[in-house]
Order: structure tokens, then C-alpha cells, then sequence
């Protein structure tokens, strides 16, 4: 098969596309034929050497696929209630960058009706870990107020269109007037330029000083101390990247008296049963809202596999609204 490996660690350019043997599924996996491939930001990471994958995973980037499912034992597709030359899109821990791609079928999720393997790759690794860490860490419930930082990435066009499907009102931080219009088209109530705006200022503004109660974060840094400031009682504070250091300086005092949770979490890691918990909650919640239309994938640019160095130097501009994706041949 083809695919796009890691040929040395370093800027884009070291994407390069190679032959490779398709890896095999075993007990309790299915093999995908890739029709496209989501890039997120640990892919980014990764390529730089900043992100090894776990133990036993795949060297080969890429978190989610979409595609047909090529083979599987008896047993895997009878558990996912599939069978061979079935649309699917799935999580994986490694791997993704490629013609053909293993995945758990527990984290494997039939293709939404009525959208391309495009739009399907595009899903598994924002939607898991918005529902992960949003609704679950972060316990939104609906009438609450979140503020996602970021909102014009993968991880936030997704948080912004799921918290308003769940009655949330939506405070969204982007780094410039346009990317601020295109959250407020997704669906968020307000948003912020970080760059010409103090988010934490407005946040407690937009609030009437009582500030928000769960935090989407993807910066952490000198952020943290500042989102602090700016939760509500009892507020959530859910971390899951750290683009701007893994140093902070808090108000300790302010988390006592205002009883707040500092939490975050990675995804990649976890044992497939934490991620088929994910996926079972996503299909029940969230797949039938984007077969409805109420959300949608937000794609940004499509490149053709061999464009791979293209696609992450793009990611690396931070200009894209949405998700950027890779395809292998027809889609």
C-alpha cells in the first residue's frame, strides 16, 4: 500500500509518501480501505517528535479514517453489527496516513447518511474528544455557558455546534475579525479576538460579571491563570493541549473559594473500552444530529495524499476555519 510516513523529524517537508506492507486486523479489529484521512494537531506534533505514539501502535500519523471495511474476523463485524464493503469512519492510534489502516471495531462508527468519506474522516478525533471532554469532564449542561479558546480549529467548530445542539450558550476566542464571523455563522452567541480583545475581560462581561462555567482549553500557559479569573462557581476548566507552555501560575485561592475543577485529559492513550464508551455515547447523541443537519463537518481544504507536506504546513498557519483532510483516490 501506499502512505504518507515520517521520514525524519522536522518541518513538513519530511512527509513523504512510500510503500509499505497493509498491516493485518487481529482479534477484535477491522482492516479499512482509506478513502480519506483527517490531519489533526497531534499529527503536527508527532511529525516534529513531540508526540510519540503509544506502545504498539502504528509509526505512521493519522488519528481517523474513512473508508470500507475490507476484512474482519466473524466476530468483530458481527460486535459492530457490520459486514465486509460497509462505509465506516473510526478512531485509531496511529496509522490513519495510509491506503489501508486497523482499527478497534468498538472505536469503528458507521458513515453518517448523506456524507462523503470526506466529511466522515473528519468526525471521529474532534467529535470523541469534544464529547469527552466538554460533556463528560466538563459536565456541560444545558442553560450553561461555554467558552471554547480557539474556535475556528477542529476541536472548536465542533464544540461550538455541539454545546448550542445541547441548549449551552457559546463564548468562542479567535485570532482575527474573520475567524470571529465564522464562529458566530456556526452558531456561536458571542465571540472574542484575543488579539485586540482581553478574553477574560470579556467573558465576564458577556456574563455580567458572573463568568462562564465550563472552559474548553487548548493553549494552557499564562491562559490558565486568566481562565481562572473568568469561571463562574463551581466552573470546569477542561485541558487538552498545551500550544502555549505546560507552565502556570493560578490564584489558588480563587479555586477554593469558588470551588472550581481543573482537569484535562489526552485521548490517545486510553484502552479501546474508554474509547468504545466514547464512541457508543456519540452515536447515540451526536450521529443523529448530523443525519439531521442540526451540525455539520466544517471542512477547510482537501489535499491529495501526496500534498501531505502541504496540508500540515497549512495546519501550521493556523488560517484554517475547520478541519484539513487527506484522500486516497476516489471519494
Amino acid at each position: 500500500m501506499k502512505a504518507v510516513e515520517i521520514s525524519s523529524f522536522g518541518p513538513p517537508d519530511v512527509l513523504r509518501l512510500a510503500d509499505r506492507s497493509a498491516p493485518v486486523a487481529g482479534s477484535g479489529e477491522l482492516l479499512i480501505r482509506v478513502a480519506a484521512s483527517g490531519i489533526n494537531r497531534p499529527d503536527v506534533l508527532q511529525r516534529s517528535g513531540a508526540y510519540p505514539p503509544p506502545p504498539g501502535a502504528s509509526d505512521l500519523p493519522g488519528l481517523e479514517v474513512a473508508g470500507v471495511i475490507a476484512s474482519g474476523d466473524a466476530q468483530a463485524l458481527a460486535a459492530g453489527n457490520f459486514k465486509v464493503g460497509d462505509r465506516v469512519c473510526a478512531l485509531v492510534a496511529g496509522g490513519g496516513y495510509a491506503e489501508y489502516c486497523v482499527a478497534p471495531v468498538a472505536q469503528c462508527l458507521p458513515v453518517p447518511k448523506g456524507m462523503t468519506d470526506v466529511e466522515a474522516a473528519s468526525l471521529p478525533e474532534t467529535f470523541f474528544t469534544v464529547w469527552s471532554n466538554v460533556f463528560d469532564r466538563g459536565r456541560l449542561q444545558s442553560g450553561e455557558t461555554l467558552l471554547v479558546q480557539g474556535g475556528t480549529s477542529g476541536i472548536g467548530v465542533t464544540a461550538i455546534q455541539l454545546a448550542k445542539a445541547m441548549g449551552a450558550t457559546v463564548i468562542a476566542t479567535a485570532g482575527n475579525d474573520e475567524k470571529c464571523a465564522a464562529c458566530l455563522a456556526l452558531g456561536a452567541d458571542f465571540a472574542i479576538n484575543y488579539k485586540t480583545q482581553d478574553f477574560q475581560a470579556e467573558a465576564l462581561r458577556l456574563t455580567n460579571g458572573r463568568g462562564v462555567d465550563v472552559i474548553l482549553d487548548m493553549v494552557a500557559g499564562s491562559y490558565v491563570a486568566k481562565e481562572v479569573q473568568c469561571l463562574a462557581e463551581d466552573g470546569r476548566l477542561v485541558i487538552i493541549a498545551v500550544q502555549g507552555g505546560v507552565q502556570s501560575e493560578i490564584n489558588a485561592g480563587l479555586v477554593l473559594r469558588k470551588r472550581l475543577t481543573i482537569t484535562g485529559s489526552t485521548l490517545r492513550p486510553r484502552p479501546v473500552a474508554f474509547k468504545q464508551a466514547i464512541a457508543q455515547a456519540c452515536l447515540a447523541r451526536v450521529w443523529p444530529l448530523l443525519e439531521a443537519g442540526r451540525i455539520k463537518p466544517v471542512i477547510h481544504s482537501v489535499f491529495v495524499a501526496a500534498e501531505a507536506s502541504k496540508a500540515h504546513a497549512l495546519m501550521e498557519t493556523n488560517q484554517h476555519v475547520g478541519k484539513i483532510v487527506l484522500t486516497w483516490g476516489a471519494v
